[in-house]
């Protein structure tokens, strides 16, 4: 069962890890701005203050002043898109199974993953997605640190140095 649990977790891994390529440096995006410079790029597609963005798509869910499904794709998407990795990287780094090892890797990260978007202009630097994407992670990880998940693991790892653990 050991076996079976972990070759499941690496293949939804690889799948997880495709879709998130795919949704974050594929598609069309960027090339309406190819006539612009990167400085001005980067200007122009830049969020560096907290909740700007999550303030205007809570306002327009509540005064319905644009199509909902933008700010629900939106806020609930960066939220959902990186609470995989909230498990992923703790079941996988076992150095990463504790909250303060995950919040810093995942800054690193999520700081990257920003900034090579902005640079390929396959995205924004967006500061707001950037806390909702880091606040997924960390729903993730509190997924991942319940006892019911932790017995199920430890049951299924038998003998594992994770299981001998306590929790």
């Amino acid at each position: 069962m050991k076996k079976i649990i972990k070759i499941v977790f690496s293949l939804s891994l690889v799948f997880y890890l495709f879709a998130l390529v795919v949704l974050l440096f594929l598609g069309t995006r960027g090339y309406i701005w190819a006539d612009m410079t990167l400085i001005e790029y980067i200007k122009s597609s830049s969020n560096l203050i907290p909740f700007k963005t999550i303030s205007t798509y809570t306002n327009a869910i509540f005064n319905g002043s644009m199509n909902m499904d933008i700010p629900i794709k939106n806020l609930a998407g960066n939220l959902i898109m990186f609470l995989p990795m909230g498990i992923y990287l703790p079941y996988f780094i076992k150095r990463l199974n504790k909250a303060s090892g995950l919040s810093i890797t995942m800054i690193i990260l999520l700081f990257v993953i920003e900034v090579i978007q902005l640079v390929t202009r396959r995205g924004s630097f967006d500061i707001d997605d950037f806390i909702l994407n880091l606040l997924g992670a960390l729903i993730g990880f509190g997924l991942w640190k319940m006892k019911f998940v932790q017995k199920l693991l430890k049951y299924n790892r038998g003998n594992s140095s994770f299981a001998n653990k306590r929790m």
